[in-house]
This record gives structure tokens, sequence and C-alpha cells, in this order.
């Protein structure tokens, strides 16, 4: 349904992936267009969330998880800008499954127009990683996991946010 599409320039697309979303009762969490109430944790979850808390000395609330069925599924290079994230939290993101690159390209090397030129950095996240990314990363560098024909096998990745609760309309 709805929840299988993402607003993007002004144009609805369906995503290359499958995603659900887990968290505290109270948030909601918006992105491209679309609103995701959080399913209540399940004790899978809370067991990797308080293992990532412990390796990283920071807590959190939400959890987005994404279903990569192959290489063919991705995500294009993107900011997690989005307002109901608390200021300046980091995003710990876990991976299962197969290995898959990880692109960061700054701000100011993008398109046409870049002021610098800056090289991509390729990061492989293999099964069972954790990446955090903490302040400012998410402000100047954008992320993506592009398209890889050769990897046949899925992945899936469990990003941990920081959320506000935000006033119910």
């Amino acid at each position: 349904g709805e929840m299988t599409k993402l607003h993007v320039f002004g144009k609805w697309h369906d995503i290359p992936r499958k995603q659900v979303t887990y968290g505290d009762p109270e948030l909601t969490y918006t992105y491209s267009g679309v609103t995701f109430s959080p399913k209540p944790w399940i004790p899978v979850l809370t067991r990797i969330r308080d293992r990532v808390a412990l390796e990283t000395g920071h807590t959190f609330n939400f959890v987005l998880i994404n279903r990569y069925k192959d290489g063919e599924d991705h995500i294009g290079e993107h900011r997690d800008d989005e307002r109901e994230l608390v200021p300046c939290s980091p995003i710990a993101s876990v991976s299962f499954g197969a290995s898959r690159d990880f692109v960061f390209r700054h701000c100011d090397s993008r398109g046409k127009n870049a002021t610098c030129h800056l090289k991509p950095i390729k990061l492989e996240l293999a099964h069972g990683s954790l990446l955090l990314m903490k302040y400012p990363t998410n402000v100047y560098w954008y992320h993506s996991l592009p398209t890889r024909r050769r990897v046949l096998a899925p992945r899936i990745n469990l990003t941990f946010r920081k959320v506000m609760a935000t006033a119910k309309k």
C-alpha cells in the first residue's frame, strides 16, 4: 500500500526494499511523505537495541528495519534530517546477511555545481556490523546503499534512532 511508496521531488515512487518500524508507543516518524507509527518492541529487537546502547553509550527509542532482497534493492543518496529526530543524536546501523557497500558523499561534492571535490567514502557493511553515525556526519555527508547486481543474498538493516514524541493532530 502507501507504506511502499515515497514522495520524492513531487512524485510518488515504489521503494526498492521492504520496511517496518518498531519503537516506543507515543512516537511517529515521517520521511518522504509517509508517516510510520511503530509496532511495539519485540524481545529480539529489545535485546539488539540494548546491546547497541551498551556498545555505543547511546540510547534509542525507535528502529527502522529495511529488508533488501538482493543487490537490486537499494536506497538512494540522502541525509536523515527529519524533524522528529532528537537534534545531534546519533543513528546506529546494524547489518545482518549479505555484505553491502555503504557510500558517504560530502554535501559540497554533489552534482554539477559541486564546490569541492572530495571522493566518496565507501564502507563494506558485513554481517553483524555496527555503524554509528554521530553528529555532525549526517549534516555534511549524504549516504546511500547503491545497487550491486552481484549480490544475490538478502540483507536486513536495523537503524536505531532517538525520536521525539510529537503532538498528535
